[in-house]
């Protein structure tokens, strides 16, 4: 697939793994818009990037992600970005089902609902991408994020089957599943973290080479551990990295 002349949509492109990636397409002479919800954040970005498209959407609106899909009918690469992650024990009384409702919202029904909107003007174009982001702790869960694990798990599976689904078609789907990177997400927990920079070197190298799998970092260790060693798997992340 060639990396430049398309026009992208990154959700989540204010910061983080999402902004990393915006500056790379841009770099390569693509069309990029991205969504944010902190208006603070959004105008920086627009004053740092001018080229940048940065529309104020929040993923849980439905009305609003309907409006992404008429007001860019170019769009011809999805990014499925955006995401947050709660750590907490399930059973507290104190979490409330709101937060596990938008944990999920944002992390697994927004990408469906986005995708699902995008795809016939997908199918239409001679070459599209749909790109979820999903994370090593959808592979192998930390005891601490039952409902982030939960969604990044049901991404990695939803990723392969609609790949399976759109063979034949002009339609490619990646995944690009990230170890911990260093991002405000990731703030204050963790050890070992990579990059945004170093995170989307090798996304784009597997870019480049149609690598629909993207195995960032330590996760291509996590899934020979998860095959061969799952119990180890397990005791390692268990905890958090």
């Amino acid at each position: 697939m060639k990396t430049s002349n398309h026009t992208v949509l990154i959700t989540g492109g204010t910061s983080g793994i999402g902004l990393a990636l915006a500056k790379r397409f841009l770099m390569a002479d693509n069309t990029v818009i991205v969504t944010g919800t902190n208006v603070q954040k959004a105008e920086a970005v627009k004053y740092d990037l001018p080229a940048l498209t940065v529309e104020l959407a929040d993923m849980r609106d439905r009305q609003a992600l309907e409006k992404l899909v008429y007001r860019y009918p170019d769009v011809n690469i999805l990014i499925n970005n955006a995401g947050v992650q709660y750590n907490y024990n399930f059973a507290d009384p104190a979490i409330a089902p709101t937060q596990i409702s938008t944990e999920l919202d944002i992390n697994l029904l927004s990408p469906l609902y986005l995708t699902k909107l995008f795809l016939p003007q997908f199918l239409s174009h001679r070459t599209a991408a749909i790109m979820n982001v999903s994370s090593g702790l959808g592979i192998v869960p930390k005891q601490s994020a039952p409902v982030y694990c939960a969604s990044k798990a049901a991404i990695h599976s939803f990723t392969k089957t609609l790949r399976w689904q759109l063979e034949g078609t002009s339609v490619r789907v990646f995944e690009i599943i990230p170890p911990l990177v260093d991002t405000t997400m990731t703030k204050g927990r963790g050890r070992g973290k990579i990059t945004t920079k170093t995170l989307v070197q090798e996304f784009w190298r597997d870019f480049g080479n149609d690598c629909y799998e993207m195995r960032i970092g330590k996760t291509k260790l996590l899934f020979v551990l998860q095959r061969f060693m799952p119990s180890l798997a397990e005791r390692i992340m268990r905890l958090g990295l």
